[in-house]
């Protein structure tokens, strides 16, 4: 019996002493806040009642926002005299506005916290003083401090949430209960009522903070997931940070090249310029010369006619028959003087067939030079390859699909099943690049075999098989398609394709497509580990050539 009510005292005392906290603890949050409320009123300016803006002070001690002081001295420029809103102290010139650092700091410091606990939710229970709540509690709808949750909690057990001004989503719309359950085949909270009589009846249900741990173990693994794709977008940020960083130098690099290549094309340029230039000159001067020398020949001959005719004249003037019988003797012979029509005699002009032709081998030389400098390899069909229905022209440059079988020599190296040809020429390392043009209809193609393709059987096809990458344009023309080991890819594309350009890194292992229209653009680029010598390769169709242009 001692001991029950000993134990009561210790419960009244408990009760007794955390009352006492709370007052003490509610005169404290008391005095803060009137403390709070008096710096408050300190921090207003006297002019638009609200707390300090960039605040500045006048010369009298006193405080204003700047732009509230700036319109009052601007309203008294007239006066005569300034005067400051809270002192009335006068000015005879407009007092110049100090900055008030220390003031401006405290202000928006205060500004800044008073923002924070207009937004914090505050203790119900706390009228005296207000104190942030750490729980709501879903079926009071309240929100509570520390010490008023632990009274609370003595009380009743009800379900505690987050500090929330909005219960709409703790509580069943329908029954107006808070949500103790939830169904796993509606996938939505549920209260007692729900699971019992309500739309939920006989449904698997699971506590809220079981399902909660099931939900939050499978966001873990979902997280995982994300972190894992995470890190690989992280790699992979990284692998394009190295390339970004090798663009540039290479970028300077090729552009140092293509400048240096285009400076040799001018410099090129320019003595061929010169030297054909040079060759009009001088066939020019020749030219000129010769004429020079024929007016001074027909000059000279002018003017000893002249002289004959004048003598002859003064010779018929003369009265004296021996003198006219003996001048005659001396004239008779210029009787034989050819009166037919001068004609010019044929002097060699300029030749503009051979400037043509000096200015095109000049101009071949350069496109060859341009050839080896830009490893454009030139390329030649083997016609030891060469499918029985494909016709070679002389130059070996062009193949078409013939009607009738050509008679070719039977050969171990010759495809048999498919009208396709190798070149002659090969790449083993390095770069390269050539060009190809097709006819404007029927299917072809164009790519890159080693010289182990099966010769007979569906193996043998462009891209049937792993020696084999090739690009097929269709019949008309805008429809293109990349193979390589039986797989065809479509690829976008909107106008016809009749001239491409090859281009092969081998030591990189890259083989390109490029569509050489109005506008270059890339087709498609294969990449792999070449392990034979590559040669290049050509596919011909119905009704179609296609013809090596570099």
């Amino acid at each position: 019996m001692v001991t029950e009510q000993c134990v009561e005292a210790e419960h009244c005392i408990e009760a007794v002493t955390e009352h006492c906290v709370a007052a003490e603890l509610c005169a404290v949050v008391a005095a803060q806040t009137r403390m709070a409320s008096d710096l408050r009123e300190e921090l207003d300016c006297s002019v638009c009642l609200n707390i300090f803006s960039d605040p500045v002070m006048l010369s009298c001690g006193h405080n204003f926002c700047r732009v509230c002081i700036e319109n009052v001295l601007d309203t008294q420029d007239g006066a005569g005299v300034y005067t400051c809103p809270e002192c009335r102290a006068e000015f005879t010139e407009r007092p110049a506005l100090q900055r008030n650092m220390k003031l401006c700091n405290i202000a928006e410091q205060f500004s800044l916290q008073s923002g924070q606990t207009a937004e914090a939710i505050l203790c119900v229970y706390c009228v005296q003083a207000p104190v942030p709540a750490v729980k709501t509690c879903v079926q009071c709808e309240t929100s509570l401090c520390d010490l008023h949750l632990a009274a609370h909690n003595q009380s009743v057990e009800h379900s505690l949430t987050e500090p929330t001004v909005f219960m709409g989503n703790k509580k069943c719309p329908v029954h107006n209960e808070a949500f103790k359950y939830y169904c796993t085949r509606d996938a939505v909270c549920a209260c007692v009522s729900c699971c019992l009589a309500g739309e939920h009846k006989k449904h698997d249900v699971e506590l809220l903070a079981e399902a909660s741990e099931k939900k939050k173990e499978e966001l873990r693994r979902i997280i995982e997931k994300l972190n894992l794709r995470k890190l690989e977008i992280e790699k992979m940020d990284q692998e394009l940070t190295l390339l970004q960083e090798e663009l540039e130098p290479k970028a300077a690099g090729i552009t140092e090249r293509v400048t240096t290549l285009f400076g040799d094309i001018r410099d090129q340029v320019d003595a061929l310029e010169k030297r054909v230039l040079g060759e009009i000159s001088r066939w020019s001067e020749d030219i000129s010369h010769q004429l020079s020398n024929l007016m001074k020949q027909q000059e000279m001959e002018k003017e000893e006619l002249a002289g004959k005719i004048r003598r002859m004249e003064e010779l018929c003037k003369m009265t004296d028959p021996i003198i006219v019988l003996q001048g005659w003797e001396t004239h008779r012979a210029d009787d034989d003087t050819e009166t037919d029509k001068v004609k010019v005699p044929e002097i060699q002009t300029v030749n503009e067939d051979l400037i043509l032709v000096n200015l095109y081998s000049g101009l071949t030389d350069i496109m060859m030079d341009l050839k080896r400098s830009s490893r454009v390899l030139d390329l030649t069909l083997d016609i030891k390859m060469a499918n029985d229905y494909v016709a070679l022209s002389h130059d070996l440059k062009t193949a078409s699909l013939s009607d009738i079988a050509v008679s070719y020599p039977k050969t171990a190296e010759r495809f048999v099943m498919f009208a396709q040809v190798l070149s002659i020429e090969s790449i083993s390392t390095g770069q390269c690049y050539f060009e190809v043009e097709f006819s404007e209809k029927g299917s072809c193609g164009v790519g890159a075999a080693y010289p182990s393709i099966a010769r007979d059987g569906k193996e043998s096809g462009p891209g049937c098989n792993k020696k084999s990458w090739c690009l097929i344009r269709y019949g008309d023309g805008i429809k293109v398609s990349n193979i390589h080991d039986h797989k065809a890819k479509r690829i976008g594309n909107d106008s016809p394709v009749q001239r491409v350009g090859v281009y092969v890194d081998y030591d990189a292992g890259r083989l390109s497509f490029y569509h050489l229209g109005v506008q270059v653009r890339h087709l498609h680029t294969f990449t792999t580990t070449f392990t034979e010598p590559l040669h290049a390769m050509f596919s011909i169709y119905k009704e179609a050539w296609i013809r090596i242009r570099l």
